[in-house]
């Protein structure tokens, strides 16, 4: 499983990947997951941050950021 944070590293963005880590461990769920900083690479998926891709499924972005529970139905 593939999972990327997608924001250019302001504090929404850093929370979502913290989430996102705590779900995972959670789940007991082994997978990658990266913090994609590049606008480039980010427009290639949404245009709204911070935003969560899913073995390159786009399934959340924009506010409000989505809490530990709904980050573990996004991921299962």
């Amino acid at each position: 499983m593939e999972i990327l944070v997608l924001g250019p590293g302001c504090e929404n963005c850093k929370k979502l990947y913290e989430t996102v880590k705590k779900a995972m461990a959670e789940l007991s769920i082994d997978g990658d997951v990266k913090k994609v900083e590049d606008i480039a690479e980010i427009m290639k998926y949404t245009m709204n941050t911070p935003a969560l891709v899913v073995n390159g499924k786009l399934v959340h972005s924009g506010k409000p950021l989505p809490d530990v529970e709904k980050v573990k139905k996004l991921i299962s």
